[in-house]
C-alpha cells in the first residue's frame, strides 16, 4: 500500500484538475448557450435564400446554372470537411473523420478521386497525415465564424466544380440535434439535387422581373445560398463542438471526484493502519517492561 504523503500528493493533483475541467464546463456551457442562438439565427435565412433560389431556377427555365447541372460519371469529388480547432470535445472529430475516411476508401475501391478543404484545425492535420489531397484549408475561426474567411477556401472547391475538375462537391459537419447528440452528416453540396431545389408550392408558377438579367441574378443567389449552407454547417459545428465539450468536461469532472473519493478512502485506510501499527507497538514495548 503507498505511504500517506504519496497519496495525499495524488489526491491534491486530481484536485487541481478537477478544478480545470470544472471551470473548462462553465465555460463551454456559456459558449454553448451563444452559438446556439447563432446557428438557430442563421437558419431563416438559409431556408429563405434556398426558397428564392428554388423558385427563380423553375421560373427561369431557359438558363441553367452550372452549379444546377450534373456532370455525368463521378470521376473526381471534392470534399469540404468541417471540424473543429480545438480538442477536448469527446469523439465528435473521431466520429465525422471515420465516416468521411470510410466514404473516401468507397471512392477509392470504384477508382473516383478525391481533394479535400480542410475547415478547423482537427481535419487538416488527420487528413495531412492521412496523405490526401488537400487543396486549401482554413484555421483558427475562433469562436464567432465569419464568412470572409470561409470563402477564399471554398471558392477553390467551387471553381473547380464550374471548371469540370471535379464531378461532385460533398460538405461535411456535425449536426446539432441537442446538448447531448450531434450526428456526422455527409451531404451533397453540388450539384444542387432536385430536391434541394424544390418549390414551396409547385402549383404556383412564379413571375419576376429581372434586374439586369436573368443569368446575373441567378449567378449571385446560388453562390449566396451554397455560401450560407457553409456558413450554417460552421455555425452547427461549432455549437456541437460547445456541447460535446461540456458533456466531455462534466464526465471528467464527475470521474476526478470518484477518483478522490477513492483515494480518500485509501488514505483513511492507510492512516489508520499506521495508528495501529503504532498502538501496537506501545502496548508490546508496556508488556515487555
Amino acid at each position: 500500500m503507498p505511504g500517506s504523503k504519496e497519496i495525499r500528493n495524488k489526491i491534491k493533483s486530481v484536485q487541481n484538475t478537477r478544478k480545470i475541467t470544472k471551470a473548462m464546463e462553465m465555460v463551454a456551457a456559456s459558449k454553448m448557450r451563444k452559438a446556439q442562438e447563432r446557428m438557430r439565427a442563421g437558419r431563416p435565412y438559409g431556408e429563405k435564400i434556398r426558397t428564392i433560389c428554388a423558385n427563380l431556377s423553375h421560373a427561369n427555365p431557359e438558363y441553367r446554372h452550372p452549379f444546377l447541372v450534373p456532370h455525368g460519371e463521378l470521376k473526381r469529388v471534392g470534399v469540404v470537411i468541417v471540424t473543429t480547432d480545438k480538442g477536448l470535445c469527446g469523439g465528435l472529430n473521431t466520429n465525422l473523420l471515420r465516416m468521411v475516411l470510410m466514404k473516401m476508401r468507397e471512392w477509392s475501391d470504384q477508382k473516383i478521386e478525391s481533394q479535400v478543404v480542410a475547415i478547423g484545425n482537427k481535419g487538416l492535420g488527420f487528413f495531412s497525415r492521412a496523405g490526401a489531397k488537400i487543396v486549401s484549408h482554413v484555421t483558427h475561426l475562433g469562436d464567432t465564424p465569419h464568412l470572409e474567411q470561409l470563402i477564399g477556401p471554398l471558392k477553390v472547391q467551387l471553381d473547380a466544380f464550374t471548371s469540370g475538375e471535379v464531378d461532385a462537391v460533398y460538405l461535411c459537419y456535425n449536426k446539432f440535434v441537442n446538448t447531448m447528440k450531434q450526428e456526422p452528416q455527409l451531404l451533397q453540396l453540388l450539384p444542387l439535387t432536385d430536391d434541394r431545389m424544390e418549390r414551396t408550392d409547385p402549383s404556383h408558377d412564379w413571375d419576376y422581373v429581372y434586374e439586369p438579367d436573368a443569368a446575373t441574378v441567378l449567378d449571385d443567389l446560388l453562390l449566396r445560398y451554397v455560401e450560407s449552407v457553409i456558413y450554417q454547417a460552421v455555425a452547427e459545428n461549432m455549437s456541437c463542438e460547445q456541447s460535446a465539450r461540456m458533456v466531455a468536461m462534466k464526465a471528467a469532472s464527475d470521474n476526478a471526484k470518484k477518483v478522490i473519493d477513492d483515494l480518500q478512502l485509501t488514505y483513511n485506510k492507510a492512516r489508520q493502519a499506521g495508528i495501529t501499527k503504532e498502538l501496537s507497538e506501545i502496548v508490546g514495548g508496556a508488556a515487555a517492561v
